[in-house]
Order: C-alpha cells, then structure tokens, then sequence
C-alpha cells in the first residue's frame, strides 16, 4: 500500500501533469480519437488528479469511470464537481481488480508507463481493465509502447561522480573511488542525456502491444543485443527510453501483435525506428534523448570504469528485466556484457 499511498502527494502529480509533452500529446490523442469517445464509456486508469478523464468527457464521452486506488482519488472528485462533470465522470476509489463496473466500456485510457518504460508500471492493471471490461474492437490508449536500450559515453556525469576524488583541496582522496563508484552506480540513474551521448543505432529491448499482451509476459523481458560503435570513445553504459503510439485496435490478424522473438532481435536503424505504417495516423509520445524531454527523462545503467571502445567495435550481451519477488513494482535488472575480449554480468534492482 505504500505504493499507492505515495500518489496521494500532490508533488508527483504536479510533476506529471507540468510535463507538456506528455501532458498535451494524450489531449492531442484523445482529440485525434474523438468520433470514438464521442457518446461512448471510457475508463481511466490510474485517473491520478482526474485530468485525462476530464479531456475525455471535454470530448463527448457518454461516461468516464475514472478508476485510483490511491487517496488523491478524493481530490480528482472534488476537481469533477468544480468543473461541473459529475453526471459524466464517476470517480471509483479502489483498484482496477476491485471496483465494480456494470457495464462493457468502448475506451482505455491510461498514463501507465512508468521509467524505463515496466518499472513501477500500471500496464497490469490496464490488462486487468482490458480482460474485465473492455468491449471487442474497443480502443486502448495508448496502443503500444516499445522499450530501446543503447550504449552511451557520459565522461562529463562520470567525472562529476568519481574524479573529483582524486585531488580534494590538494588532498589525494582516491582511497573514496570504490565507494564512490559503488554509490554513484550501483542503481538506475534517471536524468537527461542528448542524442550526442549515445553510441549506436537504439536496440529493441520489447514491444508491447496493448490490445494482446498478458500479465504473464511482463514479469520477465529478455534480449539479446549485438551494437557495432559508430565512434571511438569510452563507454559508460547503457541508456533505456520508450516510446508510446496512440493508434486504433489492429483491424486484421496481420496488424497484431508481432512475435517478441522477432521484434527483439532486431536492432533497428534510425531510418526504420521512425517508420509507421502511416505516419499521420498514429501520434507518438517518445521519451528518446534526441526528442523534447519528458519527466521520464532516460534510465541510464553505468558501468563502474569505463571501457575504451574502438569505431565499429562490436558490443553485445544480454539484458533481462523482471519483476522482483519482494515487491512487484520494483524491477530487478540482469545485463551481460562482452567487448574486445572483456564481459562482466551486472545486476541491480531499480527500487
């Protein structure tokens, strides 16, 4: 419950909702949907301060359920009731498992995604929402995410950390290195790097499709990655960032889910990665370093030293995300690493 009870401050909702380019693509996203909202009943899960569901009913919607379990669900009704929406939006307090809903809905709307895209995610809950309500041919958004990982050189982040150590007022520190090290990177770092930070073409850790995915398949993510550096520099690590598309339900088997074994061997260059299927059809939320900064920022995993790497030298292993047993909303990380004739296995928890 701790969980929950921390989206009852309304700092973490300010900060979500400050976030333009999140905040304005859903609006953007629901306008876009609007003939399928308009008359129809949605459910916004995890409604946090109530503002999609408001978007929603601002667009025609018949009905909003407008589902939290945490307390900040007694203050998205009285944001309702101020904004003269109580007989459409229907604020349930309590979780998607629990509450009661006595009717199929058309829509899913849901700002689910969490950092690194399945830490702390609520994209369980919008399943659970999909297999206890949703209509056939219903819509979710949005529809589906994809999860990228690339190599990084960050020597300005690494010298701030670490090498201030070495000369201290004139004091030689550097007995403080491992330590330091040790503190510095033995967890995720969220912060904000540019496209001038990363190594190579980004890598498809997993795509997830919304309309078909499974609880099951999200307590355990693996792949495989083989990335060919387009520079010489030291490597520091590995930077993870997401992207989400606002489209409509598959309309034919062949637009369905693609096989992850396919989706995830395949590093994408950049010219494929901005390819859709119609690139005015599906509005794009992406947290990429090289796009607009979002709160999500990018999750970045460090290496404790550095390894110098050469133009076209080949970096691959292995990363697994999985759901750790004490708390699902953490996220245990498995990476393996090998490069010119070196590997290591690292592996942190993102709590």
């Amino acid at each position: 419950m701790a969980y929950f009870h921390s989206y009852a401050h309304v700092g973490i909702h300010e900060e979500m909702i400050k976030d333009r380019v999140r905040t304005e693509t859903y609006r953007a996203a629901i306008m876009q949907h609007q003939s399928s909202i308009t008359g129809k009943v949605v459910v916004d899960v995890g409604c946090g301060t109530g503002i999609l569901s408001i978007f929603c009913a601002q667009a025609g919607a018949k009905r909003v359920y407008a589902v939290d379990a945490s307390e900040i669900a007694v203050q998205a009704n009285e944001v309702v009731k101020a904004n003269n929406l109580s007989d459409t939006v229907i604020v349930l307090h309590g979780r998607v498992e629990d509450v009661q809903i006595d009717e199929e809905v058309d829509v899913i709307i849901s700002e689910w995604m969490g950092y690194m895209l399945l830490y702390e995610s609520m994209l369980g809950s919008v399943i659970t929402a999909r297999d206890r309500w949703l209509k056939p041919g219903g819509l979710i958004l949005p529809s589906n995410a994809t999860l990228y990982m690339a190599p990084i050189t960050h020597s300005d982040r690494y010298s701030e950390s670490i090498d201030f150590w070495r000369n201290v007022y004139g004091i030689d520190m550097s007995a403080m290195l491992p330590l330091a090290k040790q503190c510095a990177f033995e967890e995720p770092s969220v912060e904000t790097i540019t496209g001038e930070n990363v190594l190579t073409w980004p890598h498809v850790v997993k795509h997830l499709d919304c309309y078909t995915i499974s609880i099951h398949e999200l307590e355990s993510v693996t792949t495989r990655y083989k990335f060919k550096s387009m520079m010489r520099a030291p490597l520091h690590g590995f930077a993870f960032w997401f992207d989400v598309e606002f489209s409509g339900p598959a309309v034919s088997p062949t637009n369905n889910h693609t096989p992850s074994s396919h989706v995830d061997d395949n590093p994408l260059d950049g010219s494929q990665r901005k390819k859709r299927a119609n690139p005015n059809e599906a509005l794009v939320l992406s947290t990429a370093p090289e796009d607009p900064p979002t709160h999500w920022q990018q999750t970045l995993i460090y290496f404790y030293d550095p390894i110098e790497v050469e133009q076209d030298q080949l970096i691959e292993g292995s990363v697994t995300l999985s759901q750790s047993k004490e708390n699902a909303r953490f996220m245990n990380i498995h990476l393996e690493y090998a490069s010119g004739g070196r590997s290591f296995v690292k592996e942190l928890v993102m709590r």
